[in-house]
């Protein structure tokens, strides 16, 4: 699936509501889809990426300001990916993470976080994900970005341990921008 689908009545709605949902400022994350989703929908693009990703990758903390408010002093970590397209940066959001194979692995426009990766991910994911998706595995082995299902799985719930201290941090950021209505 890509925000580029024009066949999907439903992504015009999908990109309208995020617009709405920056106008209004009402904090709005996006992971994967909904990162590229938030930044089609705010001036950027999305297109395909020079190297797929699938599997655990190495991803830099920009250093800037914004990228420590949002992944604290960490410089970069082990995430998770699965994707064949990228973003570019929307017009006036700041470049908060990249790698080696994806430039732009996210952005943060104020109370909102548009992320390539995946931070989100649990160990029950990761492997049915791997299952479901043998076959484009298989058929994307060549690209220096993605792993075997065996790679993948390899320390899994160290890395999901791993990976979810920095999902705390990025989600506890996000929700001091929502409301605590009464």
């Amino acid at each position: 699936m890509s925000v580029n689908d024009e066949h999907l009545p439903w992504m015009r709605a999908e990109l309208e509501l995020a617009r709405e949902a920056v106008r209004n400022e009402v904090p709005m994350i996006g992971h994967c889809l909904g990162g590229q989703l938030m930044s089609k929908a705010l001036g950027g693009e999305v297109t395909r990426a020079k190297v797929k990703e699938i599997g655990w990758g190495e991803v830099e903390v920009c250093d800037n300001g914004v990228a420590r408010a949002w992944f604290g002093p960490v410089s970069s970590f082990e995430s998770f990916h699965w994707h064949g397209e990228t973003f570019t940066i929307p017009p006036g959001a700041t470049r908060v993470l990249g790698n080696a194979h994806c430039a732009n692995q996210a952005f943060a426009l104020g109370k909102h976080l548009g992320m390539q990766c995946h931070v989100e991910m649990t160990e029950a994911m990761v492997t049915s994900w791997c299952k479901g998706g043998a076959e484009e595995i298989e058929h994307s082995k060549s690209s220096p970005g993605v792993q075997s299902p065996k790679k993948i799985e390899k320390n899994l719930e160290e890395r999901i341990a791993a990976l979810h201290k920095i999902a705390d941090r990025v989600y506890d950021r996000w929700t001091e921008g929502l409301s605590r209505g009464s």
